[in-house]
């Protein structure tokens, strides 16, 4: 790509960014499904979900699904996270990626939210009848990503989502799609665009919408039951728009230094900026941290819950010197407004 190219497309992101309008802070709360927002992988969330222009592998099915198709072979990943200290909330989730051709790759994500036990309550047991219940949210998503000439990479997922609880339930779609351009000696440079979270709208249903009431009229005397139905409201998906950059400074052949910013458009909430850096040293170790904001004026109350530092390591052991296989574990911790912060960690295998 010649330089005239790179600056036009440089240009009309800038120029695009500039046309986006900001966030919607007064339909705060009105979208649902948001696990969607969940981010179960360590090395991303240690940047705060900042890595829209180098996420890859099996992360970037959940920040942008273009880094899939730059891991090298396969990549299987399995995270535990203890979202936001204090709730007794579990975000686990499973994903695998492998190549699909020379420039093509495909992945598979699982995640489950868990809440723990939840006492059952009644209208007359109102302090509980001795018995538990646990929600069940549930998701699976695949992904496919295409890199071109090793410089552009694009990407489109499609997300199940399954919510329920005792005899009610919901389930829907979402559609993520990405793109990310890298240029540079050692693809120093790099930028990315993801749009996520586009979908169907979701409704509640069931059983456990129904009750049993008297016939208000009955016909002749007789007196019977009938079944009425509660009709739930739909609801939305959290969509957002995430555009990044990155630069990575080498210091030597393997050491090197990237400087990160990341802007986020919420549909259905402010929207937020971030800025953040890693160092890597020798593909052995990396020291990363963030600080993300939200946008706006703030005198209503309404913020997102992910705002301030985040921090986070991570460590890969190579099963020999020089080749492509290793385990890496990775930690991520965010701050939180409000509760005591969230601590991701996962397991990566490269194979």
């Amino acid at each position: 790509m010649n330089l005239k190219i790179y600056t036009f497309f440089l240009l009309a992101n800038i120029l695009w960014l500039g046309q986006i309008t900001a966030g919607n802070p007064d339909r705060q709360g009105q979208a649902g499904g948001g696990e969607l927002l969940m981010n179960p992988w360590g090395r991303s969330a240690g940047l705060h979900s900042m890595t829209t222009s180098s996420a890859m592998g099996v992360e970037a099915m959940r920040i942008n699904i273009a880094g899939l198709s730059r891991i090298r072979k396969s990549e299987f990943g399995l995270s535990n996270n203890r979202l936001f200290e204090g709730t007794g909330m579990t975000l686990n989730a499973l994903g695998f990626a492998t190549r699909m051709g020379e420039s093509g790759a495909l992945g598979v994500e699982i995640a489950s939210l868990d809440f723990g036990k939840i006492p059952v309550t009644t209208v007359n047991q109102p302090e509980g009848s001795g018995g538990n219940f646990t929600p069940s949210f549930f998701q699976v998503a695949l992904g496919y990503s295409y890199t071109y000439a090793n410089r552009i990479s694009v990407g489109m997922l499609v997300r199940g989502i399954s919510e329920s609880i005792p005899d009610v339930s919901a389930f829907g779609y979402a559609i993520d799609a990405g793109v990310q351009y890298v240029t540079g000696e050692k693809e120093n440079f790099k930028l990315g665009i993801a749009l996520r979270n586009i979908g169907s709208p979701m409704r509640f249903g069931g059983q456990g919408l129904s009750v049993q009431r008297s016939n208000p009229d009955p016909a002749g005397g007789v007196i019977y039951d009938l079944t009425f139905d509660s009709r739930s409201a739909d609801f939305e998906l959290p969509s957002m728009l995430n555009i990044g950059v990155s630069y990575d400074q080498y210091f030597g052949e393997e050491n090197y230094l990237r400087i990160l910013g990341n802007f986020t458009s919420n549909a259905f909430s402010r929207d937020q900026v971030g800025v953040g850096g890693e160092f890597s040293f020798q593909n052995l170790i990396t020291l990363r941290a963030g600080y993300k904001i939200d946008l706006g004026d703030n005198t209503d109350g309404t913020q997102n819950v992910y705002t301030g530092f985040s921090g986070g390591v991570s460590v890969e052991v190579p099963f020999k010197k020089g080749g492509d296989n290793n385990l890496g574990f990775d930690y991520g911790y965010r701050a939180t407004n409000p509760f005591r912060g969230t601590h991701n960690f996962t397991v990566r295998l490269a194979f």
